[in-house]
């Protein structure tokens, strides 16, 4: 649903929702002037020449993300709808569905995106993946306005290659920065506290609200997701980090077709990594083995709880040879798999190390 024609300073008038959001971020307004095919001035260099060309086919396919919370004024009691946050997408398909990262909508209400041309919609939550920091929005807009980005490859980059990054950091719309490709196979922690493997590292300057939008490479192409960086001031300090398109490609259909991304597993409850901890365990402890679970079927044995009193069963320590120490070892070693997969589970029973062969089943 379209809520307003067009953002504008005119738009920020107090007392409004709008002068919120311009608020929140002052830069929106400054730069709303769809990127137009222009005519280059002769002598640029090749790589300007390139860089150029690409906001000018891409920087329509990134849009603006704000997210509002409802919130209860303390003294007259009233709830209003405040800005709580905000980031960067980009169009996926036609249909209108646009990709950014799970902490930029995380703990909102509302959800409003701004496209190229200042046209503002309100956006449904199709679904998010946390493990991956990835969520997809809808919204109802008509066809000319959407222009997807083309999807690249990641599977194939090398250090050193030329990155674009557009977003809008501080607010500030539709910001390009380029740099390289720094390093690849990167792991990060995603908001769930799992490891995203296979990120992509790269110089090209990300700030706060770059967070969702898309990082190209030099023929305009999505080759990750820009989702976090390392610095300890806040601001860009040269490390940032990519989502790979190869992940994202994996975890958006999903998303989009069934509202939630399913995994391989094992069809077990587990113990909190602190309190295996607290017990001097080196490994995940399964708490129950649910009913009719791949588990289950293999032979994996669940804890014995009587109230306070607990006996351990089967403590996992590895996964096809490799060593689990906690939820996230464990986490990581069935990320790859499907459901159907077998896999070897190697636990510790009753002091003994025992390897079990479970097909995988779907979880969610």
């Amino acid at each position: 649903m379209r809520i307003s024609a067009r953002l504008s300073r005119g738009s920020c008038r107090a007392g409004s929702f709008w002068a919120a959001l311009c608020l929140l971020t002052p830069g929106l307004v400054a730069a709303q002037n769809p990127a137009t095919s222009t005519v280059l001035p002769p002598g640029l260099l090749e790589d300007e020449r390139n860089t150029i060309e690409v906001f000018q086919r891409v920087a329509d396919s990134v849009v603006f993300v704000t997210n509002t919370q409802l919130r209860r004024d303390l003294f007259s009691r009233n709830v209003m709808e405040v800005p709580r946050g905000s980031g960067s997408g980009f169009l996926w398909d036609e249909e209108g569905h646009i990709v950014t990262n799970f902490h930029v909508i995380q703990g909102g209400n509302s959800f409003y995106v701004t496209l190229a041309d200042g046209d503002v919609y309100e956006a449904d939550v199709v679904g998010y993946d946390q493990t991956k920091d990835i969520a997809v929005l809808k919204i109802d807009a008509p066809g000319t306005a959407l222009n997807p980005i083309d999807p690249g490859r990641s599977d194939d980059l090398l250090v050193g290659q030329k990155v674009i990054a557009i977003g809008n950091p501080f607010g500030l719309d539709r910001t390009l920065t380029t740099g390289v490709i720094s390093a690849l196979g990167r792991e990060i922690t995603s908001v769930a506290g799992t490891t995203i493997s296979d990120v992509i590292q790269t110089d090209a300057s990300i700030n706060p609200g770059n967070s969702g939008g898309p990082l190209l490479d030099s023929r305009g192409r999505l080759i990750g997701v820009n989702t976090s960086i390392y610095s300890t001031s806040g601001s860009s300090a040269g490390i940032g980090f990519a989502v790979p398109v190869s992940t994202v490609e994996r975890v958006v259909p999903q998303l989009i077709n069934k509202g939630y991304v399913s995994r391989a597993g094992l069809g077990v409850t587990l113990f909190e990594d602190d309190l295996a901890r607290s017990w001097n365990v080196d490994g995940v402890i399964i708490r129950e083995v649910q009913r009719g679970s791949a588990a289950e079927r293999a032979g994996l044995r669940g804890a014995d709880v009587r109230g306070r009193h607990v006996t351990l069963g089967d403590i996992i320590v590895g996964v096809d040879g490799n060593r689990v120490r906690n939820f996230n070892d464990l986490f990581t070693s069935l990320d790859t798999h499907h459901p159907g997969d077998r896999v070897r589970v190697t636990v510790m029973r009753d002091e003994d190390e025992r390897d079990f062969d479970v097909d995988l089943q779907e979880i969610k």
